[in-house]
């Protein structure tokens, strides 16, 4: 099948490798595009079809993979260009969000959900989907690293699921980053981790591994955490906690794509924001 990936980021073009691997051609479209896009797809062995006009007329598949709050936009654009084949939404948005999706696309779209980092090794990443199309879609990615799964329900199940598992990883990420900062701001920050080597040996490696992980890519964990937080309160469940993790990845926002950050500077970047 020829398919194309709308667009090519870190996460994005290992989902393009997996359809390659499963023996489609990847179609992308370069124009608006940064250069480290361009370079990412050309890396992958994607084919450019230049626009999203040109694009919709070549594939039988389409897979969005964007920041969140980009998701829907992009839908109703792929939609207007008057293309009518399947369509996967693998963003990090709320099941409601997802359901806006499908009243654009209809029939055609498929829920999805990433859990785990860019898939470029077995087993660390799952592609979770729910619709009807979704057992079709799945078999886009056979043999390749990224391991497509079906969740019983329709179309916003596969979102929810993304939902509660990123609330916890994520979230708590945030929380333990604005601890170490507040301990820091008190003077205190020597004693929490004396106390945390005793009663939480893992929390003090894990703050330093949420600082490296998280910091970079905080410019897009601040839409998902609103996603998160609308989850939540369609359920009239409370939804501050997810707002505040929010407003913590917006404060880092200033790390985007940087391959080196200390914890340091993170925390200096919390407390002087």
């Amino acid at each position: 099948m020829k398919l194309g990936l709308l667009h090519p980021g870190a996460m994005g073009v290992s989902v393009g490798e997996a359809m390659r691997s499963a023996g489609h051609e990847v179609l992308w479209i370069s124009d608006g595009r940064s250069a480290a896009t361009c370079q990412r797809a050309q890396g992958g062995g994607f084919s450019d079809c230049g626009s999203l006009a040109a694009l919709v007329e070549s594939v039988e598949g389409i897979v969005s993979v964007c920041p969140p709050d980009q998701a829907l936009t992009l839908a109703r654009a792929v939609i207007s260009a008057g293309y009518t084949g399947v369509y996967l939404d693998a963003n990090a948005v709320s099941p409601d969000t997802a359901r806006e999706i499908y009243a654009v696309v209809g029939e055609d779209f498929v829920d999805g959900g990433i859990v785990g980092p860019p898939a470029t090794q077995p087993g660390s990443t799952r592609l979770y989907l729910s619709g009807e199309r979704a057992a079709q879609v799945a078999t886009w990615f056979d043999g390749g690293y990224l391991d497509a799964q079906l969740v019983a329900g329709p179309p916003g199940s596969a979102s929810a699921l993304k939902m509660c598992y990123a609330a916890y990883t994520k979230g708590t990420s945030a929380l333990l980053l604005a601890i170490r900062a507040l301990a820091a701001a008190e003077g205190v920050e020597a004693g929490l981790l004396q106390e945390w080597s005793i009663s939480q040996p893992a929390l003090t490696a894990r703050s330093q591994g949420a600082a490296r992980g998280s910091a970079p890519k905080a410019w897009r964990f601040a839409g998902e955490m609103e996603e998160i937080a609308a989850t939540f309160a369609a359920q009239d469940l409370p939804d501050g906690f997810h707002l505040a993790a929010r407003d913590v990845y917006r404060r880092l926002e200033a790390f985007k794509d940087q391959e080196e950050v200390s914890l340091e500077s993170v925390l200096e970047a919390l407390r002087s924001h």
